[in-house]
């Protein structure tokens, strides 16, 4: 048996197609929304099935993984988050690179033989990875034309991931990969599934007008901080937010919080672009807290613990 355990954001679902699209099987689909990464812990596999494990954190998911090695299972793993220690074991595959620069669906697309790139583009949009999507998109002779076309698509798959649940979402992630499986490029799922993407397209549209709305709670020079209203949009745009804010400001950190379904706040970290280090040390300092070092997050910041996060995330950066 096959079990695919994949993020649920752009460079997740594009990492798992890649694979699919080389290595085709009926698979059991394991995912959640972007923040749900704790998703090993779910697999009950047996000796003898392959586990395939895409964009998630072996750090957060090392007991599980050690389990399923115990008991006889196969594991693919390819990641860009935490990984202080990878376990050495003849059933394990590691392809983990932590560089600010990689994303998991690029790592997929070298261990492939770059035989699905156009989908490793999109996730690298997806994943704000501008200067090397478009850098690995020329490699495929596109137009300017494509290539935004990728980019939008890249985003919109990203966005899609960003919720306190999967009520949130547009699409549940697992519905989303079946929309876009058996695409051999996504120029071609553009062109043939236009109300999927459309969908994808307005409600994109829609949450980041009301994000561009929201005041600042502070701003210096090297760091601001935004807090959302608790609303289905604001949980849904918090992450492609961070994005864009890092992207327009690229000297400056961002931290973007919305509140979440336990009281507390979810929050979203970007480093500058022109420094990107230090998101995933900051974040790691508070529970659930973690990522990689360009963009983190934590995924429940007590209420109490605000005042906190903000003076760590404003000395950390103003440094």
């Amino acid at each position: 048996m096959n079990f695919d355990v994949f993020n649920g954001d752009a460079d997740g679902i594009c990492a798992l197609l890649q694979l699919r699209l080389a290595e085709p099987a009926d698979s059991i689909l394991v995912t959640g929304v972007k923040r749900d990464i704790s998703l090993l812990k779910r697999v009950d596999a047996k000796a003898g099935d392959r586990v395939n494990v895409l964009d998630i954190s072996l750090d957060k998911n090392r007991q599980p993984l050690m389990d399923l090695l115990d008991r006889r299972v196969e594991v693919f793993y390819a990641d860009h988050h935490q990984a202080t220690d990878i376990p050495v074991n003849p059933l394990l595959t590691a392809l983990i690179n932590t560089d600010a620069n990689v994303c998991t669906s690029l790592l997929v697309d070298q261990y492939l033989g770059r035989r699905f790139s156009a989908w490793a583009v999109t996730a690298a949009f997806g994943d704000n990875l501008t200067d090397k999507a478009v850098s690995v998109a020329h490699g495929l002779n596109l137009s300017d034309g494509q290539i935004e076309s990728l980019k939008q698509l890249g985003i919109c798959l990203n966005y899609n991931g960003y919720g306190t649940n999967l009520e949130d979402l547009n699409f549940a992630p697992d519905a989303l990969y079946r929309f876009l499986y058996g695409y051999e490029s996504p120029l071609a799922f553009m062109a043939d599934r236009r109300d999927i993407y459309q969908a994808l397209l307005d409600g994109y549209a829609n949450d980041m007008r009301l994000a561009k709305r929201t005041k600042a709670e502070f701003q210096t020079e090297h760091a601001a901080l935004f807090i959302l209203p608790d609303e289905k949009w604001a949980r849904r745009v918090s992450g492609v937010w961070s994005n864009e804010l890092a992207n327009l400001h690229p000297g400056r950190a961002h931290a973007v919080l919305s509140l979440n379904e336990r009281g507390g706040y979810v929050v979203s970290v970007r480093a500058p672009l022109n420094n990107k280090a230090g998101a995933d040390v900051l974040c790691a300092k508070f529970p659930s807290g973690g990522g990689r070092m360009a963009a983190a997050g934590i995924n429940h910041l007590e209420t109490d613990r605000l005042s906190e996060f903000m003076e760590a995330f404003v000395s950390y950066y103003s440094r």
